[in-house]
């Protein structure tokens, strides 16, 4: 019924459609390029528990928008430039041209 492209954003507006998960991506976007933030430090600028901050990196994962990576006992997170770009060009694609 509807093209990959239409299919591939709405999935991801979808991840970014909660206020808690856009701020993660904001928090993920301000370190400095191949940094990882550490669960514990992306719980500490958020007013909802560390069960549920999780709930939401899995949300942003499972849509591509982060990685995670393990690091010892902790869980690392970045960016996945990659999908930011995607998301950016499927974005324009879907705006009105001045």
């Amino acid at each position: 019924m509807y093209d990959d492209e239409v299919m591939e954003f709405a999935g991801l507006c979808r991840a970014l459609g909660n206020p808690h998960r856009a701020r993660i991506v904001q928090i993920l976007s301000q370190l400095p390029p191949d940094s990882r933030c550490i669960v514990g430090s992306i719980v500490e600028q958020l007013p909802i528990s560390q069960s549920t901050v999780s709930q939401h990196l899995k949300k942003l994962k499972e849509a591509g928008l982060i990685q995670g990576r393990i690091e010892g006992p902790s869980v690392c997170y970045c960016l996945d430039e990659d999908a930011l770009k995607r998301l950016r060009d499927l974005a324009r694609k879907f705006t009105v041209s001045e």
